[in-house]
C-alpha cells in the first residue's frame, strides 16, 4: 500500500511548513488517474497524524475525473481510468486532468 508512505510523506511535509501550531485542516487534490486511493489516504492519515500536531484535522479530498484530449479528432472526453482510448478510436491522447496529486492547502488553529 503506497498510500502510507505518501500519506507519511504528507505529514512530513505538513509539519515542516506549521510546527508545532494545532492543524485543523488539510485540503487536496487527488486526481482519478492519478494511481492513489483517496479512501486508503483517509485511512493513513489518521494512523500517521495520531501523536502530532495534525491529530484530529479533517483531510479533505478533492477527487478531479479523468479528462482527455484526443490528437486526431480534437475530442475532449472524461477518462474514468487509464484506458487512453477515443471514441473515434484513436489511441493518440493527451491527458488533459486527473493525474494531480497535490497538497492545496492546510488551515492551522
Amino acid at each position: 500500500m503506497h498510500e502510507l508512505s505518501i500519506t507519511q510523506g504528507l505529514v512530513d511535509a505538513v509539519l515542516d511548513r506549521t510546527g508545532e501550531r494545532t492543524v485543523t485542516a488539510v485540503n487536496l487534490r487527488v486526481g482519478a488517474l492519478s494511481g492513489v486511493l483517496p479512501d486508503a489516504m483517509r485511512f493513513c492519515f489518521d494512523v500517521v497524524s495520531a501523536g502530532t500536531p495534525l491529530a484530529g484535522a479533517r483531510l479533505w479530498i478533492d477527487e478531479p475525473q479523468g479528462l482527455a484530449r484526443c490528437r486526431t479528432c480534437q475530442d475532449e472526453f472524461e477518462l474514468p481510468d487509464l484506458i487512453l482510448l477515443c471514441q473515434c478510436g484513436s489511441a493518440d491522447v493527451e491527458v488533459l486532468r486527473g493525474r494531480e496529486l497535490m497538497l492545496m492547502s492546510v488551515e492551522v488553529a
